[in-house]
């Protein structure tokens, strides 16, 4: 029997499958080579560019973050916002803001001006705050912005200057405080109100109640700010005077002249009348400090009567810093016998008399008027 040989041939046969990939298709390792050094190629520079959009949004944030917590722009408005939301105390305790006696000085300021005014309760509100301008003049950054202060539109400048630093962040001051002033007189009156929050010219007044009430009272106030200045007591009143404060370190001049009310024309009225009736008590020709009287050159016989024919009609004007009532008509009734000197003859007189009177009315510390009537000798 003879067995089968077998080639080396025969045994693998031509099957590419298990031959060389360098020998299954010549140049086709070069290219899968080029290829992939292609890919990695694409690869790399795809991470690069996203590396580079990452820093560009890094960066793109990091100006974003600059601008809105630590920019000149930013701690303006930082401050703005504060007084939009009634933080007057914090406000205040902004690097810049509070003024020493130097600063007042140096701005032309009583080193006596109040800071009462520099509280919540006389803010009025504040919206609409918009940047619209920053430049660079030197160490200082101008910035200006736009508002709605209680209805008022208003425009401020305001110089911002660098502190130190927060890490790695620049820290912010005012250059120039942004407070400003309101120096008030109020004449007929001592009580007045800003915003609605009431105050006394003699709380205010280094004086006290000595002050003198035609001097005026400066009173610091945060700027942009809107004050409604107004009287409304007892005995005076004004319609009010709206004072808008945007310019940081001046100084605004107030003169608020009141109206007498009239309940107070009425109560003065019936204490003149009062007094006309007392003096016609008086039985003499010339009644003791009153406006009327009467002369004869003869005796009276008995005791002289009055009476007030015709009560004035009283008028209260404003006389510096407190009232007075201008030249009144009125008229007085006497009755009264005389007996001739000449030949012994009596008359009896019944006769109307006019007088004209005036009146100084000053009102006290306690509130009360002190009213003093004389006749016009005019």
């Amino acid at each position: 029997m003879h067995e089968a040989q077998t080639t080396p041939d025969a045994a693998t046969g031509d099957d590419e499958s298990s031959a060389p990939e360098s020998a299954r298709r010549p140049g086709q390792g070069r290219r899968r080579g080029a290829r992939s050094g292609r890919r990695l190629a694409l690869d790399l520079t795809a991470i690069g560019l996203l590396s580079v959009l990452a820093l560009g949004a890094l960066g793109v944030g990091g100006v974003a973050v600059y601008r809105t917590l630590y920019s000149p722009a930013a701690f303006v408005e930082r401050y703005l916002s504060l007084l939009s939301s009634g933080s007057a105390a914090d406000a205040l305790r902004l690097p810049g803001v509070a003024m020493d006696s130097a600063e007042l000085a140096a701005a032309e300021l009583p080193s006596t001006t109040s800071e009462v005014l520099l509280r919540r309760a006389a803010l009025a509100p504040l919206s609409e705050v918009s940047v619209i301008g920053e430049r660079v003049r030197g160490d200082v950054t101008e910035i200006t912005v736009t508002y709605l202060a209680n209805g008022h539109r208003g425009r401020t400048q305001f110089d911002v200057e660098q502190d130190g630093w927060i890490g790695v962040a620049p820290a912010w001051r005012f250059a120039h405080s942004p407070l400003s002033a309101i120096d008030l007189t109020v004449r007929g009156a001592t009580r007045f109100s800003v915003n609605g929050f009431e105050l006394d010219t003699r709380q205010v007044a280094p004086e006290g109640v000595d002050a003198d009430p035609l001097v005026p009272v400066s009173m610091l106030v945060f700027s942009p700010g809107a004050y409604s200045i107004s009287v409304d007591t007892p005995t005076a009143q004004t319609p009010g005077v709206a004072v808008l404060s945007d310019a940081p370190q001046k100084s605004v001049p107030v003169d608020l002249q009141t109206e007498p009310t009239p309940e107070f024309i009425e109560v003065v009225q019936d204490r003149v009348d009062e007094f006309l009736a007392s003096c016609a008590t008086q039985q003499v020709l010339q009644p003791t400090g009153c406006p009327f009287g009467y002369f004869v050159r003869n005796r009276v016989e008995g005791a002289p009567q009055w009476s007030i024919a015709q009560n004035p009609e009283i008028e209260v004007v404003p006389d510096g810093a407190q009232w007075a009532i201008p030249s009144t008509r009125a008229v007085a009734h006497i009755d009264v016998d005389i007996r001739s000197i000449y030949d012994g003859r009596l008359n009896e007189v019944s006769e109307d008399v006019e007088f004209f009177l005036t009146g100084k009315i000053t009102i006290l510390p306690d509130g009360t008027a002190s009213i003093q009537v004389s006749a016009d000798q005019g």
